[in-house]
């Protein structure tokens, strides 16, 4: 997945020679993948996911290995804002499964829509914790819609966590629609309200454009962060980054 997100397109020779495996089993790995949803299949290879004309959604995986470490930071910075006894919302997203991560000996209530944030937190003993269900984005593990925004329509949450593809012009984007929704629902419904995304997703846009900065209590990001982007998102809301006391 790497690989084709890189050039967008891969032959099954290309896979067989950087990964020193039989044709047999490139080919049962791209089908599953296909199967998955997460790529397309061709003739010898296969294509990442075009989802229009001039650019594609990255898949859960591709997101998974990018600043992955920034993502850590941004995660513990987090989890230590959390106080036991809370109700929080967690939704899709590499950074907030690394903050579930942090969140697993806690005594705390959970409520997300993202199916492998809640794989994460599905065997601890201390955390109570809900699936909202909906209809399933397999690219992203996120579930959608119209049942998983009724699932949420009664619940309050003392804090509600999100990430974004993109940050810009004092507003967060996301490729789907239905995933922005959600989020802002989510976040409509919370007493708290922040923000988690890395240094990259700054002065970057996605296609849906789904709440504004200033509407944010908080933005945790990384020391990465340009001094100037910095200054100015202090300007527009509560601002700090993962190494800040």
């Amino acid at each position: 997945m790497n690989m084709l997100g890189i050039s967008g397109h891969i032959t099954v020779n290309e896979i067989m020679n950087a990964l020193s495996v039989s044709d047999m089993t490139v080919r049962r790995d791209l089908n599953q993948l296909f199967q998955e949803g997460k790529l397309i299949r061709t003739h010898g290879g296969a294509q990442r996911i075009m989802t229009s004309e001039n650019g594609y959604e990255r898949s859960h995986i591709e997101k998974k290995s990018l600043h992955e470490e920034e993502k850590k930071q941004i995660a513990m910075k987090a989890a230590s804002l959390i106080r036991d006894g809370e109700t929080v919302f967690l939704g899709p997203g590499t950074t907030l499964e690394q903050l579930a991560l942090c969140l697993r000996s806690r005594s705390i209530r959970v409520v997300t829509n993202s199916l492998p944030v809640f794989e994460i937190l599905n065997h601890s003993t201390s955390v109570d914790l809900l699936l909202t269900g909906g209809e399933y984005r397999c690219i992203t593990g996120a579930f959608v819609g119209t049942m998983a925004m009724r699932a949420l329509e009664t619940i309050r949450f003392s804090k509600a966590l999100i990430s974004v593809n993109g940050a810009a012009e004092d507003a967060v984007y996301t490729y789907s629609e239905a995933e922005g929704d959600i989020q802002k629902h989510a976040l409509n419904c919370a007493a708290e309200k922040i923000l988690l995304a890395d240094s990259s997703k700054f002065n970057e846009y996605d296609f849906y454009r789904f709440y504004e900065l200033k509407d944010f209590d908080l933005i945790i990001t990384d020391e990465g962060i340009e001094p100037q982007m910095l200054k100015h998102l202090k300007t527009v809301t509560d601002t700090v980054t993962s190494e800040s006391e």
